[in-house]
């Protein structure tokens, strides 16, 4: 029997999908926002606090900073691997214990990756780490999207991303500062306080949501689509590799690609699949998430390659490396207030269109940087292209949920989650792999193979641009806000 769908609702449980919580409206503005932000900030913190300590991390493991991308594919394609289960588990468990949960196995995770005394050890416990974070972003998401109508999701994701940019402001700078004064190990140790506060905040402030009749897992479509991803990962390892092993990666990825192939053909009749793939009949969330993961892989590739061309191609400490790139967010924090008028008067089409073709041109400058260029210069480009990458990244997060039915809120989120996460740790792989075939083997990338790289980015940035174009004007209206003016034919 199951006993979560049979069992009534609990005192805590709120009345129905997106209705605002009992607490009270202020309430549900600013504190559940808030608290899952810390999730958000929690992930974003380690994600941009690792780039910057990547050569010491190096050193001690005794192989190059490129390779060490590792550390960071690991937890992305474990954190891709286990997000199809989590919309599952937090239907069938709730969404509150759920998140709970989620947060203490990714501060768990943090304590064992400062521990890890190797490569192996330390992309083993990245995975682990992976899996809280599976849970914890898209549950987080849930969460926020069952407490508010769709009127007030853009008014939601702005308050919860105002903490959220706390963790790429302080990541690179704090990474800095404990890599160069401490160690790199504090990095992880760091994220133990707020992982604590956020699993009191979320028992006390956030309601249980747990629906009736939860159909079984797809086990057997979890484990192909599973084999599928980790054998395209391990393909995009491999191309970074001696040219021995360009076949072998070139290989996987086709292998993989083709078992992708039999799942999506194999796995759409069953009730509850690991991946709900009619999603993508939906046009807006179709085109966010296939068009802005091609955003996503050329954007997010910044993050990684900017503190190692400050710190290896140009020789910069971990601090000043930290300091000037922390800037990123600063741009972040000027754009997201403004989003919602953004929305309004353009639309998500014409928005996201124009400002891809914006980031792209924005990340050219960067080609241009040297050892001697001003820091208030490279300060200005960083805001600049964070001004960007922020406005991108919270319009195309509006409009993957913006026309999904409540019913199917926990499978967006698992599918969306996903295929974000692929597209990060595929930029990473794919700028990394980009770096040691340019360089050559088990060479370290000069400034000139940096500068070829970016302009690689730019151009995949660029090129999701026009697709944006395909939204037509009532494709999340409800949540944009957009209404164009009818032109008098006289």
């Amino acid at each position: 029997m199951d006993i979560s769908a049979a069992a009534p609702p609990s005192p805590r449980q709120t009345p129905s999908a997106n209705q605002p919580t009992s607490r009270g409206a202020w309430l549900g503005r600013t504190i559940i926002p808030f608290t899952v932000a810390i999730g958000f900030m929690m992930e974003q913190l380690d994600g941009t606090i690792i780039t910057t300590a990547l050569p010491r991390m190096a050193k001690d493991f005794h192989t190059s900073p490129v390779t060490l991308n590792v550390g960071i594919t690991a937890y992305l394609l474990s954190v891709a691997l286990f997000i199809p289960l989590s919309g599952w588990i937090a239907d069938r468990w709730g969404m509150r214990r759920t998140y709970i949960c989620a947060l203490a196995m990714f501060t768990a995770g943090s304590m064992l990756c400062g521990l890890a005394t190797n490569i192996v050890s330390f992309g083993a416990m990245r995975m682990l780490q992976g899996m809280g974070g599976a849970m914890m972003t898209p549950v987080g998401r849930l969460i926020l999207l069952r407490s508010f109508e769709k009127s007030q999701l853009v008014t939601a994701m702005t308050y919860m991303t105002v903490p959220v940019v706390i963790g790429p402001m302080l990541g690179p700078a704090l990474g800095g500062l404990l890599t160069q004064y401490l160690s790199w190990h504090w990095i992880f140790y760091a994220n133990v306080p707020i992982g604590l506060g956020g699993i009191l905040l979320t028992w006390a402030k956030v309601d249980e949501f747990r629906p009736a009749g939860v159909p079984s897992f797809d086990w057997g479509g979890f484990c192909i689509c599973g084999t599928a991803l980790v054998t395209i990962q391990c393909g995009l390892q491999a191309l970074g590799q001696p040219t021995s092993f360009l076949v072998t990666g070139c290989l996987l990825i086709l292998v993989g690609s083709a078992i992708l192939t039999v799942f999506v053909r194999g796995r759409r009749t069953h009730p509850y699949p690991p991946l709900d793939l009619s999603l993508f009949r939906i046009r807006s969330f179709r085109i966010g998430v296939i068009f802005g993961g091609i955003n996503r892989i050329g954007l997010n590739s910044i993050g990684f390659l900017l503190p190692l061309l400050l710190q290896v191609g140009f020789g910069f400490s971990p601090t000043h490396s930290g300091l000037l790139t922390l800037t990123s967010s600063l741009g972040t924090v000027i754009i997201r207030p403004l989003a919602g008028s953004l929305l309004r008067s353009s639309g998500f089409g014409r928005l996201l269109a124009v400002n891809s073709g914006l980031a792209a041109i924005l990340i050219l400058p960067l080609t241009l940087l040297r050892p001697q260029t001003p820091s208030t210069i490279i300060i200005a480009l960083v805001v600049g292209l964070g001004i960007a990458r922020g406005l991108q990244f919270t319009t195309l997060n509006t409009l993957i949920f913006s026309d999904i039915p409540p019913a199917r809120l926990s499978r967006s989120t698992s599918l969306s989650g996903m295929a974000q996460q692929l597209s990060m740790g595929f930029g990473v792989s794919f700028s990394a792999a980009l770096l040691q075939v340019i360089a050559g083997p088990g060479a370290l990338p000069s400034p000139n193979v940096f500068r070829l790289v970016l302009i690689c980015v730019a151009l995949i940035t660029l090129a999701a641009g026009p697709a944006f174009l395909l939204l037509r004007a009532e494709d999340g209206a409800d949540v944009s806000g957009f209404r164009p003016v009818a032109v008098d034919p006289m």
